[in-house]
C-alpha cells in the first residue's frame, strides 16, 4: 500500500482583550517566535477540546471556544531537516477564563504577551506561521462561524477497550 499523505491537524485561539491579542513567545529551531496559543490535535479529542487544552497549557488560562474563525492550510519546510509539512489549523475565538498563576507554561513557551493588531503586523519575521496574521485579519473582519459546524463523532472520544 502506498504512503498516504495526511496534514498535521492543529488548533489555535484568537483571544482579544481591550484591543490586544494574547500571544505566546516560544523557542523554536529558528529562534524565539510569536504564535497564537496553539498546538496539535491529540488522539481522542475534538478540535474544540484541543483548543481549550492548548490555551491552558500555553497560557495557564481557562478558555472556552465560542466561534470558529476559519480552517486554514499552510505548507512549511523545516529549516533543520528539510521536512515538507502541511498543517491544517482550526482557529477559534472564545472566552478567556481564570488565570492559574500556579501553573507552569508548556515546554518551550517563554512568556505570554498582549499585542495590538498593529504590533503584530509590524513583526511578520517573528511569526511562527503566516497563519497567525491571516487568522487575526479574519477575526478583525468579523469572520465567525458556529462551533457546531465541527462535528466530532462519539467514536473519537470513546474509550478503546
Amino acid at each position: 500500500m502506498p504512503h498516504r499523505w495526511k496534514p498535521n491537524v492543529t488548533v489555535a485561539a484568537l483571544i482579544e482583550r481591550d484591543g490586544r491579542f494574547l500571544l505566546v513567545e516560544e523557542e523554536t529551531t529558528d529562534g524565539l517566535k510569536l504564535n497564537n496559543p496553539a498546538g496539535h490535535l491529540d488522539p481522542g479529542e475534538s478540535p474544540v477540546a484541543a483548543c481549550a487544552r492548548e490555551v491552558l497549557e500555553e497560557t495557564a488560562h481557562d478558555f472556552v471556544p465560542t466561534a470558529l474563525i476559519g480552517v486554514y492550510l499552510n505548507r512549511f519546510t523545516k529549516t533543520r531537516t528539510g521536512d515538507d509539512l502541511t498543517y491544517m489549523r482550526f482557529a477559534f475565538a472564545g472566552t478567556l477564563g481564570t488565570h492559574h498563576d500556579w501553573r507552569s507554561l508548556d515546554a518551550g513557551i517563554v512568556r505570554t504577551l498582549w499585542l495590538t493588531p498593529d504590533e503584530i503586523r509590524a513583526c511578520p519575521e517573528r511569526h511562527r506561521s503566516p497563519l497567525l496574521l491571516q487568522c487575526l485579519e479574519d477575526y478583525l473582519a468579523g469572520q465567525r462561524f458556529p462551533v457546531s459546524l465541527i462535528h466530532t463523532d462519539p467514536s473519537v472520544t470513546a474509550q478503546v477497550q
